[in-house]
């Protein structure tokens, strides 16, 4: 298996727990891995208890010395994040006023796990 196979299904694995920490949370989870062609890819989509959609990044570091999951996400990845929520909302006709918000899901070698709700705005 290729080192891109395996960071894949690392990748993967660490998006379910994600999705289950969230689901725990008594949030709805509506899509996982969701891609739009060359708009991009988003992690998880759900609705939180309080009916906003909530598009979620989520990034594993397996050690300190791989940097801060956090950091990963940057300026680009953040403009591609919203370029795809702008697709899923037109995709499934929710309108430019239904509550949304950008969350990053942190996950750490040692199986902490780091939640930011509304972690960026939305970024054009």
């Amino acid at each position: 298996m290729s080192s891109n196979q395996n960071n894949r299904r690392v990748g993967l694995y660490y998006e379910r727990i994600a999705a289950e920490y969230l689901a725990d949370l008594g949030y709805r989870i509506l899509e996982q891995n969701f891609h739009a062609g060359r708009h991009g890819e988003i992690d998880i989509i759900a609705e939180d208890p309080y009916g906003t959609i909530v598009f979620c990044e989520c990034k594993y570091r397996l050690s300190p010395a791989s940097g801060d999951p956090f950091e990963a996400v940057n300026y680009a990845k953040r403009r591609q994040i919203c370029r795809t929520a702008k697709f899923y909302n037109a995709w499934h006709g929710y309108g430019e006023y239904t509550p949304c918000r950008f969350d990053v899901i942190g996950i750490y070698g040692d199986g902490a796990l780091k939640h930011i709700p509304n972690a960026f705005p939305y970024t054009k």
